[in-house]
């Protein structure tokens, strides 16, 4: 059976080509929690992006959903990449915004804009 750190790195490899080194398992650098990463791809990665009840495409907009929600435009701008690397178009990402503003509220949808806005125009 293939550990949640393997798959979380296989995920996230496809998810986010050319993030982490092929080669590259030990994940650490030394710094002040730098066990955060891991956890994250162990759990998140690992076990929730793995299951079978959602496609990829369709945790991407549940998951930008919630990160618009809670405002985190860091980890927002990541899944903006992983969005459009699972099949989402800008107009589609765009329609999340907009439906987060009536939900989540304006000022998170407006973060979230300009946080897609940075991605996108790097493409």
């Amino acid at each position: 059976m293939t550990s949640a750190r393997d798959q979380g790195l296989h995920v996230l490899r496809e998810l986010l080509p050319g993030l982490l080194d092929e080669n590259k398992t030990d994940l650490r650098d030394g710094r002040f929690g730098d066990e955060l990463f891991e956890i994250g791809l162990d759990n998140v990665f690992g076990r929730l992006w793995t299951r079978d009840g959602l496609s990829r495409r369709d945790r991407s907009l549940v998951t930008m959903g919630i990160l618009i929600a809670l405002r985190a435009t860091d980890e927002f701008k990541a899944h903006v990449m992983i969005a459009r690397n699972n099949g989402l178009t800008e107009d589609e990402i765009a329609e999340v915004i907009y439906h987060a503003s009536g939900y989540a509220g304006f000022p998170q949808a407006n973060s979230a804009l300009s946080a897609a806005r940075e991605v996108l125009e790097q493409e």
